[in-house]
């Protein structure tokens, strides 16, 4: 029998605004999906946003949700987490919003090894603010502000958090369902800052500009440009060859929960004090 997932959504703010064929509502299904499969009080889920079609995602969640500013999701959810680390907080950011404005906090999020689970919903566009060449784009692929197509390697944001120190580090697309309510119910379970990057389709911009504009064959287009990583002869990170990006779990290691650690130094040095 399927799930009723109603509970999970705000009602009063649907139908929501993302165009037809925009893959951001396959990833917040299997979002929902993980988070009935793991039984979370649903109280105590928290899920902050940036801003770019993903930044809408908050709206029409019925968790204690928070939309931020631009590039900045990752602060908000540090403070809330240390504030109170028994919740489960999720950020969702779009991939301009992790890799361009906020990319510094990403990659010290995945250095610092906190505990939230961070959900890039990666169109390789700006898809909100008019389509413009975003850090993602692949070399070649036209946006309105590269008419002419792409003369910058793309960003690779699971090469990226390997190397600032993610330890859970996942990618996948909205074609693969199944495959992504599995890597984000894994992402949200790891103790410690998960990545799960989500290739997601935006046919009205990077479809349009790519002849890939009909759903259809854009959500092929994911399918067609992926390949899981026990396909691609690196077990342990993506591939030099970045023609098929590959898809699964990259990093799945257990390290000291930064919460954790400035629990036990507050500890300390409140002890110490009360010994003088």
């Amino acid at each position: 029998m399927s799930e009723d997932y109603r509970r999970f959504l705000r009602l009063n703010q649907l139908p929501h605004v993302w165009c037809p064929g925009c893959g951001n509502g396959m990833i917040v299904k299997s979002l929902l999906e993980a988070i009935n499969e793991l039984r979370l009080d649903q109280d105590r889920v928290v899920v902050v946003s940036g801003i770019g079609c993903s930044g809408r995602t908050p709206f029409v969640l019925d968790f204690n949700t928070m939309h931020t500013t631009h590039g900045r999701a990752i602060a908000f959810a540090t403070g809330i987490k240390l504030a109170n680390p028994e919740l489960h907080v999720i950020v969702v950011m779009g991939d301009g919003d992790a890799s361009a404005i906020g990319g510094n906090h990403f990659i010290h999020a995945c250095r610092r090894n906190l505990d939230l689970t961070a959900l890039v919903f990666n169109n390789g566009i700006y898809g909100l603010t008019g389509g413009q060449l975003a850090p993602t784009t692949p070399m070649g692929k036209r946006s309105t502000t590269s008419l002419g197509g792409s003369i910058e390697p793309a960003f690779d944001l699971v090469r990226l958090a390997l190397g600032a120190g993610a330890a859970f580090v996942a990618r996948t697309t909205s074609f693969d369902h199944k495959q992504c309510t599995s890597l984000i119910k894994r992402a949200i379970s790891h103790h410690g800052f998960g990545v799960v990057d989500v290739l997601t389709s935006c046919p009205t911009y990077f479809g349009r500009m790519n002849d890939v504009a009909e759903p259809y064959d854009m959500v092929h287009y994911l399918r067609d440009t992926s390949a899981p990583a026990h396909d691609s002869a690196c077990d342990h990170g993506p591939p030099p060859d970045t023609s098929l990006l590959p898809t699964g779990i990259f990093r799945d290691e257990e390290r000291p929960d930064y919460a954790v650690l400035y629990r036990q130094k507050i500890a300390a040095a409140t002890s110490e004090r009360r010994a003088s």
